[in-house]
């Protein structure tokens, strides 16, 4: 038997997808042949690409972002296609690596008729992310989730809290891989005033509104803003008006790096009543601490326990403009000395339990037990 060949789908067009990028690399370079097949809604980018895990290809079918069951035409084209090109090159691959919800049904079916092992990675629990769709609807499709879960080969989720959410699922295999970014920053500290970045999904319901009120009552801060998503134009509209925040739309993840390497403060405030967000892992916490910055989050989601075990930064009341405004002067206040010496603390944490080169070890140990 010659090397293992793994094809990761994901319903995104992986431009990029830092977690699938990662892994895809991490398992290249455990000696894995990998593919990563992707989807690109709105027909931007090309059909295929070298990368540096291997080769990349997008099935382009048009469709909008969190727009609920309004997608749902477009979702079932891809699930088409999708099982078209797993049944096409069906002898390219030993084990499929779906992502979401949105891939796993397509990978499982496939499995059955071909004998591929099936890797399902679990980035957020779908059920919960549909935005505005009935909840008859979001109960069958976790049914249907917790279901598939116990039956493919391994089961991967983003984060301990995530257990609660999947509780039923009697997964064969299990591990937990955080999404940890695999860098550790060497950021200047930026002199004042002071600067906070976000760089994200952009949706109401991240505090995005929120915090733009606040720069609009300190006209001497600074809003680095990027991203892509359901409620751009809304945002976007609110942001355009102040002239201390800069929006940068969508761009590559190292431009990413280096805004928020170039910032004083980032938050991921996160709306508490949706239940993705209560077991959220976010990428924002561990990428804060890579690069030694403090981060703001609400309380009640899935990262508030670790920023106030392991003093990260801040927790806040989702929604409260004026408890956000109070800790932004708390970091304004601090001086380079505390600056620094948090920025020490928080990385060697980082690098002692949460580094990726721990978790690619994981799903490397995870692969091998396939």
């Amino acid at each position: 038997m010659g090397m293992k060949r793994i094809l990761i789908l994901r319903s995104n067009p992986v431009s990029p997808d830092p977690r699938v990028e990662k892994e895809a690399r991490a398992l290249a370079e455990g000696g894995y042949r990998v593919k990563v097949l992707a989807w690109d809604r709105e027909g931007l980018f090309p059909g295929k690409e070298e990368r540096e895990f291997g080769v990349l290809e997008r099935l382009a079918i048009k469709a909008g972002f969190g727009k609920g069951l309004a997608n749902l035409p477009a979702l079932l084209r891809f699930q088409v296609a999708l099982l078209g090109y797993l049944v096409r090159h069906r002898n390219e691959y030993d084990i499929v690596h779906a992502c979401d919800f949105d891939t796993v049904l397509s990978a499982w079916v496939t499995s059955r008729f071909f004998r591929k092992k099936v890797v399902y990675d679990v980035f957020d629990f779908y059920a919960e992310m549909l935005r505005r769709t009935p909840d008859w609807i979001k109960g069958w499709v976790k049914l249907l989730d917790i279901w598939v879960m116990s039956q493919v080969d391994a089961l991967i989720i983003a984060d301990e809290a995530r257990k609660e959410q999947i509780r039923g699922a009697k997964p064969k295999r299990f591990e937990v891989i955080y999404n940890s970014p695999d860098f550790l920053g060497e950021c200047t500290h930026s002199p004042p005033p002071l600067k906070i970045v976000y760089v994200g999904l952009l949706q109401v319901e991240r505090g995005i509104l929120e915090m733009l009120e606040v720069l609009k009552r300190n006209p001497t801060w600074w809003l680095d803003l990027a991203g892509f998503g359901g409620d751009e134009e809304k945002i976007r509209a609110v942001a355009e008006k102040l002239p201390n925040v800069r929006f940068h739309g969508r761009i590559p993840y190292g431009e990413a790096l280096r805004l928020m390497c170039g910032g004083h403060v980032l938050f991921a405030t996160y709306d508490p009543s949706i239940p993705n967000h209560r077991y959220s892992s976010a990428n924002k916490l561990f990428e804060a601490m890579a690069l030694g910055k403090p981060i703001v989050v609400a309380r009640g989601t899935g990262m508030d326990r670790l920023v106030e075990e392991l003093r990260l930064g801040y927790v806040v009341e989702y929604g409260n403009v004026d408890e956000l405004e109070n800790v932004l002067r708390d970091v304004e206040s601090w001086n380079q000395e505390q600056r620094q010496s948090f920025s020490r603390r928080v990385q060697t944490l980082f690098q002692e339990q949460f580094s990726w080169k721990k978790m690619k070890q994981r799903l490397l140990t995870l692969y091998a037990e396939l």
